[in-house]
């Protein structure tokens, strides 16, 4: 695969980040901030349900910025790439939960550094896989 094809892929990524990041987020943007659940559903049995908004937009957010890499692998029958993907997805859900709550929750970081570590995401994401296109 030509280096031309694989920026186009990157390219992808970033653009399936954007989408996901921001217009297919939807109430999850707000389900994921502990304080819309005090705010919504103040009773304690509600508390941790952020939880899960967080866990749900992370994997949502790791599948489409994913899908280029995934697509790529199943349409050249790549099991190396496929594995790669399959690791790096895993991770990135791990990751990107993480960093939406330091953002969402734990007031650490602002969006700057938030988008800048998905960035950094999608990158090493996308180094990682360059060998097996």
């Amino acid at each position: 695969m030509s280096m031309t094809w694989k920026l186009l892929i990157l390219a992808t990524m970033i653009f399936c980040h954007i989408a996901d990041d921001y217009y297919l987020q939807g109430i999850l943007a707000k389900m994921k901030q502990r304080s819309w659940w005090r705010k919504n559903a103040p009773d304690r049995l509600y508390q941790h349900d952020y939880l899960m908004a967080l866990a749900e937009h992370a994997f949502s957010w790791s599948f489409m910025m994913s899908l280029p890499l995934m697509v790529t692998a199943v349409a050249t029958a790549n099991e190396s790439l496929v594995q790669t993907v399959l690791l790096s997805y895993i991770v990135n859900t791990m990751f990107h939960g993480i960093v939406d709550d330091l953002k969402a929750n734990v007031l650490l970081i602002n969006l700057v550094e938030d988008q800048t570590l998905h960035f950094v995401q999608i990158f090493i994401t996308w180094r990682l896989a360059l060998p097996f296109m």
